[in-house]
């Protein structure tokens, strides 16, 4: 029975180690991109765009 909560005890830390590692995989590309100036721009204002139109989404779903 012991071995059995041992198990138990490792699945968070399996879960936050494969949550980690799946994060960096998706930023990995962003991060190629940051290396080309141009690039750079494009994704900032990508980034900048999404955040302001899910800002004004959110906040006009909740009636604000």
């Amino acid at each position: 029975m012991n071995n059995f909560w041992t198990n138990i005890t490792r699945y968070p830390r399996f879960f936050i180690s494969s949550m980690i590692g799946l994060v960096l995989i998706i930023l990995t590309p962003f991060r190629n991109l940051f290396k080309t100036p141009k690039l750079r721009w494009i994704l900032i204002l990508f980034s900048l765009v999404f955040i302001l139109s899910l800002y004004f989404i959110i906040r006009s779903m909740v009636g604000l």
